[in-house]
């Protein structure tokens, strides 16, 4: 925003920090995280410490003290936020992804050479990931986590000396004893955890296959009674829905065990090949820019199973949804989802559903090239969540002002 804008919102804008910063316990802080906000929100290429403080005409050490050895706590501003934002956008879904933050060297906590969505390819970088509230018109992130790969983790070694330099950049970097490597998907489980702690309930949870394609990742959320449309890929296995377990023959101590399915259970992609292409129906998903969005889909029940199923105690697996897009142009689905939805949910909300993920895209670019969140320097694990915390914080005023006044940010 320029500066005119910024003016144009200003006691708006302190009212929201107001608010925001209101469990802060010093005045000093809650005026500086104020600033802090206004300062992503102001134009200019770089969103870091003394670039945004040139902006803002102020001394960068108030920001750089703000950031790195000020006593705050950016889990109860995150609270709040999140909280906020819940009211603000009224979601239809949480969806859970992960993005890049492209780094120099090896100092800043969790850098490393791993694969990176945002850069396509393995590159050094940190890994951020995140909780969004999203409808078709509006989203906002709720909660974060830092991913540690295990070369941030000294128990991941057997190494002694290894195991040594590890302690040592993390305690450079202030890594709490208890953040440990953890998959990608159990980080998104436990930030629903902490927000379902903070009073916040989710309407559907979706993701694309780096978790979707998950079993623990779609069983630990069955376990929550949170439903889900997860991104899959047509390698992932199902019996058909009227797929029925059976009892062995009886052995020589009258024992039966379990029912169990005795056939192997078949590709998503084998389902929906047999079902056909005449089945496909083309649906609308939303309205972009170029025009309506629409293809063809085609839906079926299934029983997933994979390696390690979760079965009934009846010994059956659970039905879920299956939903393939099947392009008339090509020979096979191009895409495919599961999804724990109730068996008479139309195929126009699976859809819908399944497609709004693509939100989360978009807030990951305006976080990024509007708002200067992969610009943070600094190089502890404190200053990374306080500051992602931060531009969460002035996104989520931007999407307010859109919401309610979109005059004032040129959207209308």
């Amino acid at each position: 925003m320029r500066s005119g804008e910024i003016a144009a919102v200003r006691s708006r804008l302190e009212e929201f920090a107001a608010e925001v910063f209101a469990g802060l316990p010093r005045s000093d802080q809650r005026a500086t995280g104020g600033l802090y906000v206004r300062g992503l929100l102001l134009d200019g290429q770089r969103k870091s410490m003394q670039p945004m403080a040139e902006r803002l005409g102020v001394d960068h050490q108030r920001l750089q003290q703000f950031m790195s050895s000020s006593t705050w706590d950016f889990i109860g501003v995150r609270r709040r936020l999140a909280t906020r934002a819940h009211d603000v956008v009224a979601p239809v879904a949480w969806v859970i992804d992960d993005t890049g933050f492209p780094k120099y060297g090896s100092s800043s906590p969790g850098v490393a050479r791993q694969y990176s969505g945002t850069l396509g390819k393995v590159g050094n970088c940190q890994l951020g990931v995140s909780v969004h509230a999203v409808t078709d018109h509006a989203s906002a992130a709720l909660d974060w986590r830092l991913f540690i790969p295990e070369s941030w983790d000294d128990t991941c070694t057997g190494d002694p000396v290894t195991a040594e330099a590890i302690r040592r950049r993390r305690t450079r970097c202030g890594i709490p004893d208890g953040e440990r490597n953890r998959p990608k998907w159990q980080l998104a489980i436990e930030m629903l955890d902490e927000l379902c702690g903070w009073g916040l309930s989710a309407p559907v949870i979706c993701a694309d296959a780096g978790y979707g394609d998950n079993a623990h990742f779609r069983a630990a959320l069955a376990e929550r009674d949170l439903g889900y449309i997860v991104q899959v890929k047509g390698t992932a296995t199902a019996h058909a829905a009227d797929a029925v377990p059976e009892l062995l023959p009886a052995n020589g101590k009258n024992w039966r065990g379990l029912p169990r399915y005795r056939t192997k259970p078949i590709s998503l992609r084998e389902h929906v090949l047999t079902a056909g292409r005449a089945n496909a129906r083309r649906l609308s998903w939303r309205h972009g820019s170029k025009g309506e969005l629409a293809a063809e889909f085609l839906a079926l029940r299934v029983r997933p199973a994979g390696r390690r199923p979760r079965y009934n105690q009846d010994g059956t697996l659970p039905q879920a949804w299956l939903i393939a897009q099947w392009p008339p142009e090509e020979d096979e689905p191009v895409k495919y989802w599961l999804s724990n939805l109730p068996a008479d949910t139309p195929l126009h909300d699976l859809v819908r559903l399944g497609k709004i993920r693509w939100r989360i895209e978009h807030d990951y670019r305006e976080l990024k090239t509007g708002l200067g969140l992969d610009h943070y320097e600094g190089r502890t694990w404190t200053g990374w969540h306080r500051h992602v915390t931060l531009v969460t914080a002035a996104h989520l005023f931007l999407t307010t002002l859109r919401l309610t006044s979109p005059k004032a940010t040129g959207a209308a």
